[in-house]
């Protein structure tokens, strides 16, 4: 069986995912592409996807009979009405992070997906794909350290573009430790607070840069994530969990040492979509897969919810530069199954 898939967004995203499922996940076909620019979409389609249809919104390609799965690579602000729109129709849809550009909007979702008492919605978040972030998670619940105390984490890019924000640095950057985390410790965030270390001139002038975001779980853990968006030399991210018995370090990607002309080296990343791109690729297989079986494995609606929530507190700390408590609806029962 083919499952057939609909993208709603063609930008950067949105065409990986196209390629993705028409060239390296088994058993998907895209069969229509949309975006605010239907020229765009029609651009995707023909490299990819020559037969799909390209219809003038999302509802229209949500509403398509032959789509059977939705993929919402769109702006995120457009994200909620489509994925409430998929359920309408009680259709899978995986959307790309974030669910909601509003914490309202996702809990929304949560209620909407949880009264229809079937789960179809899988939000992208693809760190807990990513075979270091399961190596570290394995060894964390095999309780090789010991009770987890502490986490150091940080999250560089190279630089960011002229429209990135301060506020974009926690949802568009932030979010991805936000959700991992969670996954990782199993735990749910109580307070945030971030502070400004000395700014870099290579900042942009409308930005403080970098930042140290700290954030404590129920169980007590603290973790400290250091985002510094334009660090200049390249992607990196890290991460160290301290336990009570040890440190466990989040691998580093495989690269080549070179040795040459009396200098040791190793070549750093420098674009976010080379180091997680087998995440993405498992990913996108594991979706298609559990909608055939009718079980999804990945994110939920609910972690969704908990990562803006507590984005959107991280933002308020940012303004306020104290400690903000995080407070959360009750998960439904229904997330528990």
């Amino acid at each position: 069986m083919t499952l057939k898939i609909g993208v709603i967004g063609a930008g950067a995203i949105g065409e990986d995912h196209t390629r993705r499922c028409m060239q390296v996940v088994s058993g998907a076909e895209i069969v229509a592409i949309t975006d605010v620019n239907l020229a765009r979409a029609r651009e995707v389609a023909d490299k990819y996807a020559p037969d799909a249809k390209v219809p003038e919104s999302g509802e229209a390609l949500i509403a398509l009979p032959e789509v059977e799965a939705i993929i919402v690579t769109s702006w995120g602000g457009t994200h909620a009405q489509y994925v409430l729109e998929a359920l309408k129709h009680g259709k899978y849809v995986f959307c790309e992070k974030p669910l909601a550009t509003e914490a309202e909007d996702c809990r929304k979702i949560v209620e909407t997906e949880a009264a229809l008492g079937r789960r179809l919605v899988q939000v992208g978040f693809m760190r807990p794909y990513d075979s270091g972030y399961r190596a570290l998670k394995k060894l964390i619940d095999a309780g090789e350290i010991g009770e987890v105390l502490m986490v150091h984490a940080a999250h560089r890019n190279a630089r960011v573009g002229e429209n990135y924000t301060i506020q974009m640095s926690v949802t568009d950057t932030l979010v991805h430790e936000l959700d991992v985390f969670r996954w990782m410790l199993a735990d749910d965030y109580v307070s945030a607070q971030v502070v400004f270390p000395r700014r870099t001139s290579k900042a942009l002038p409308h930005m403080r840069d970098p930042q140290i975001i700290m954030l404590e779980t129920r169980k007590g853990i603290r973790i400290d994530v250091e985002v510094f968006v334009n660090c200049q030399y390249g992607y990196d991210i890290k991460c160290a969990v301290v336990g009570e018995l040890g440190e466990a370090i989040l691998p580093l990607p495989a690269a080549v040492e070179v040795r040459k002309s009396a200098k040791q080296s190793c070549e750093i990343m420098t674009d976010w979509k080379d180091r997680f791109i087998a995440a993405y690729d498992v990913e996108l297989q594991d979706f298609v897969d559990g909608v055939k079986a009718g079980k999804l494995n990945g994110a939920t609606s609910w972690d969704g919810y908990c990562a803006s929530v507590a984005a959107d507190v991280c933002v308020k700390a940012q303004e306020s530069g104290r400690i903000e408590p995080i407070t959360m609806m009750d998960r439904p029962a229904f997330y528990d199954r």
